[in-house]
């Protein structure tokens, strides 16, 4: 005879409360809380890279660019997340009563892992598109040089563009913003990924 386990399921207020506590991090999806595996350094290279670039790239205009520490909520689909590089334009807007999470990106960039690039292509994009200020994704590959690069035009519809060389460049559309992949890609060692 099988017996079946129920899940807890939490309200967004006792994961936020939970998450304050935490030694990790951990992401809230519709009642459930998930551990959020640990990166590896090809991860925080490339993610860095790109927060790093935009920063310097974006100083002076009115954008905000947020690396993997700030939190984002979803509220259509009841879902906290990390992405790994946030732009947001204009002033953040925040949920609940600190500057801990955000509502309003316009564009979301992810480091594809293994364990997490279906979901970040599947559902987490899904997620994303509910945000109205949501206009452009960016997924990158940590095992080779490929960037998926997603746009919303102005009637609503997602334009894909894919770079799969070291000499091409990803243009964003948000922004004026280039980086060449040898850039985005600078430290990354394909030899330590592991399949």
């Amino acid at each position: 005879m099988e017996v079946e386990t129920l899940k807890r399921l939490y309200t967004p207020e006792e994961y936020l409360e939970l998450e304050e506590k935490a030694e990790y991090k951990s992401e809230y999806r519709d009642g459930e809380i998930v551990p959020m595996t640990g990166g590896t350094t090809n991860h925080n290279h490339i993610a860095g890279n790109l927060y790093a670039h935009l920063k310097f790239g974006l100083r002076g205009q009115n954008y905000r660019v947020y690396i993997g520490d700030v939190r984002l909520w979803i509220p259509r689909y009841r879902q906290h997340t990390y992405p790994d590089v946030m732009v947001i334009q204009g002033e953040p807007i925040y949920t609940g009563s600190n500057t801990t999470t955000v509502t309003n990106p316009s564009l979301v960039a992810e480091v594809l892992s293994k364990s997490t690039q279906n979901y970040d292509q599947g559902d987490k994009f899904l997620y994303y598109r509910s945000i109205p200020e949501f206009r452009e994704y960016i997924l990158i590959d940590q095992k080779r040089y490929h960037v998926m690069q997603y746009v919303k035009t102005a009637d609503g519809q997602w334009l894909f563009t894919e770079l799969e060389s070291e000499s091409a460049t990803l243009s964003l559309q948000l922004v004026e913003f280039q980086i060449a992949l040898k850039e985005l890609y600078e430290q990354v060692n394909f030899a330590d990924i592991e399949e």
